[in-house]
């Protein structure tokens, strides 16, 4: 199965994406817009920036665990990571949203 990115509502009713890889985990996922546009265009954006390894960036949390977040040429961040147990294992992440955001279809849960 392929990747694919996931348009969705929240309980607030905004509208967020999230990026699954072929075994349904999700990799990636938004902040919340107002408006379903707002979500398509992040998804195009994480396409258009998903295969410049320098647009990654890894971060620890409070928690003391790794993740990354993905950000655009104008620095500001498009989506952001799970917590993972290990840098090897964020890097895996990384790896992962490199190779299946660029051909992922969408599925938009909202229509």
């Amino acid at each position: 199965m392929a990747g694919k990115f996931e348009i969705y509502k929240d309980k607030k009713g905004e509208f967020r994406f999230r990026l699954k890889a072929g075994n349904g985990e999700i990799i990636l996922s938004s902040e919340a817009y107002k408006d379903k546009s707002g979500a398509l265009n992040g998804v195009q954006s994480v396409k258009k920036n998903s295969d410049l390894l320098a647009r990654f960036e890894k971060k620890t949390s409070a928690a003391g665990k790794s993740y990354f977040v993905l950000k655009a040429a104008n620095h500001q961040v498009i989506a952001s990571s799970e917590q993972y147990s290990s840098d090897d294992a964020c890097d895996n992440g990384i790896k992962s949203v490199m190779h299946t955001a660029p051909l992922a279809g969408t599925d938009d849960q909202t229509a």
